[in-house]
């Protein structure tokens, strides 16, 4: 503990008394300090104990008593101490009241004492409690090393939890809570899922301090890993701020989380090479060969059926995008969805979601395969459990990056970090190579209609309207229409409306001519006078499937 006004008055070499404040001697001594100024108050840090002989003050006015203790007082001064027999034999009654006024500790220090014995008194219980502090540090140290050693980031928060008398808790990257010591801490550290989000805005290191409902407890939140972006976060529950070795603790707690993190990554990029070399065996047709590769890493993901996930973002996405239609598209939106938390519109959208489906499946105990695909380009193939947690979560992330877009799907282009993404139908091993198309198609159908996720269960539903709306297809409806729209624009018949009700009706004369309101012979006319401008002839399936196509997509403009 440090040094205390109570600690300097049993001091049995100091021989101090107490004159005023007699209840307030358990208060801790920043340092001692000696000034005769009759305002020393601009050189206070507060929490010291001043030490005065009175030479330039006028200890026996009251008033100017009250004002000089009110000062120190409010200046953060924890006690007074009067030297009798330099300027005054005693105390003035005076300076008493005004110090039990204010209730400010005074200490008579006897003529025998000098003010160094007592500064130096607080500055050798200073250094042994910093001493201490160091001491039991380096013991925490030594206790959360051998914890993580043998116990790894479960035995650390236990011992954490015990060096800083409260609860400890660790979150992965999207916010939720991986383990917690002592148990009962789980639904304490749930509650801070909101402000570990916040965290993760910030760069890492970073921290803060969240004080509990009704000053339940005093929790700080430290980020973990030595990227810009926090790979995890730490929050320590205390019921008051920490001191020293408290201090010195949280820090090593820190420092070997943030090994067994960074560790955690070198040994997940090991494994993302496995899974690399696993996906290109199924893709090429050798699932024996996959099996044996895959081992206890990947061989669950194999042995049911399984979903395959191709994702695009940045570049691959923005080229592949160039002939699309700017009213199917949207800007990219930060999700809102606390189960989100990883989705940060400001870094790779990929990487968001690889930690979202990571973190679903690590929660979940199931194997994820997940492989960046394609350099620079921004790809990413995922092989997920069917059913499983880390196929919902990214369905979930879809959805709600879908609802967060809904309202501005017509008011921007498309960013060039949009995130598409395509699902497969459920397959086994050996049918990966048509898994991998169906989620290629899967995601050229999302790209085409300005969706975040189709999956291909999903492609046959809706109109195929949406898939020709680029640009090459408006030009050719344009090219195919033009002469019927330069004839129409003499007033000399309206074929373009005759031939889109003539097709409306299946080529029935009198029910078109009705539409139109013409005799059925006019209409004939006018269909041959279609035939005779565009040189095709209407008997042919393939000039009528063109001319309704060129009139759907036209109409849709």
């Amino acid at each position: 503990m440090p040094p205390t006004l109570a600690s300097l008055v049993h001091h049995s070499a100091l021989k101090l008394t107490v004159r005023a404040g007699g209840d307030r001697l358990d208060v801790p001594v920043r340092w001692a300090h000696v000034s005769e100024l009759a305002d020393p108050v601009p050189y206070m840090e507060g929490g010291e104990l001043l030490l005065v002989t009175a030479l330039k003050l006028d200890a026996e006015d009251p008033e100017a008593m009250a004002r000089y203790v009110k000062r120190l007082v409010g200046a953060g001064v924890v006690g007074l101490g009067f030297a009798v027999g330099v300027a005054y034999e005693e105390i003035p009654e005076a300076l008493v009241d005004a110090a039990e006024q204010e209730g400010l500790p005074l200490l008579e220090v006897p003529r025998r004492t000098p003010f160094l014995a007592i500064s130096k008194a607080v500055s050798a219980a200073i250094a042994a409690d910093q001493y201490r502090a160091v001491t039991a540090g380096f013991a925490a140290q030594r206790e959360l090393t051998r914890q993580a050693l043998a116990t790894g980031p479960e035995g650390v928060l236990s011992a954490l939890a015990a060096q800083v008398d409260g609860w400890a808790a660790l979150y992965d990257a999207s916010g939720a809570v991986v383990a917690t010591a002592p148990e009962w801490a789980g639904r304490r550290a749930a509650r801070l899922t909101a402000d570990v989000e916040r965290l993760r805005e910030r760069p890492a290191p970073a921290s803060s301090v969240v004080g509990g409902p009704e000053h339940e407890d005093r929790v700080e939140l430290h980020s973990l890993g030595t990227g810009r972006r926090p790979r995890a976060a730490l929050a320590v529950g205390t019921a008051a701020a920490l001191g020293t070795a408290e201090r010195y603790a949280v820090h090593s707690a820190i420092a070997l989380l943030t090994l067994t993190t960074e560790r955690s990554r070198s040994l997940h990029a090991a494994e993302q090479r496995v899974g690399a070399a696993v996906l290109r065996m199924l893709l090429a047709g050798e699932p024996d060969h996959a099996r044996a590769v895959a081992g206890d890493l990947y061989g669950e993901l194999l042995d049911a059926p399984y979903r395959m996930i191709v994702a695009e973002s940045g570049s691959a996405a923005s080229a592949a995008r160039v002939q699309s239609d700017d009213h199917a598209r949207v800007p990219p939106t930060k999700s809102t969805a606390a189960t989100l938390a990883a989705a940060d519109p400001h870094d790779d959208p990929l990487a968001a979601l690889t930690e979202v489906v990571e973190s679903a499946a690590a929660r979940a105990g199931e194997a994820v395969l997940v492989v960046p695909e394609g350099g620079s380009e921004g790809r990413l193939v995922v092989l997920a459990a069917d059913g499983g947690a880390a196929v919902a979560a990214c369905g979930e992330y879809a959805a709600a990056l879908e609802a967060a877009r809904e309202g501005v799907r017509e008011e921007a282009p498309v960013g060039e970090d949009e995130l598409v993404v395509g699902m497969s139908a459920p397959a086994g091993p050996i049918a990966a190579a048509a898994a991998y198309k169906q989620a290629e198609q899967a995601l050229s159908v999302a790209r085409r209609r300005g969706r975040v996720c189709v999956e291909h269960e999903q492609m046959a539903a809706g109109s195929v309207l949406p898939l020709l709306a680029d640009d090459a297809v408006k030009a050719f409806a344009d090219g195919l229409l033009r002469a019927l729209h330069e004839h129409d624009a003499t007033g000399r018949g309206d074929l373009v409306a005759s031939v889109r009700a003539w097709l409306s009706r299946h080529g029935q004369w009198d029910a078109a001519a009705a539409d139109l309101g013409v005799h059925r012979h006019t209409l004939r006319y006018r269909m041959r006078r279609v035939e005779e401008i565009l040189g095709r002839s209407l008997d042919d399936p393939d000039v009528r499937m063109e001319l309704w196509l060129a009139l759907k997509v036209t109409t849709a403009e």
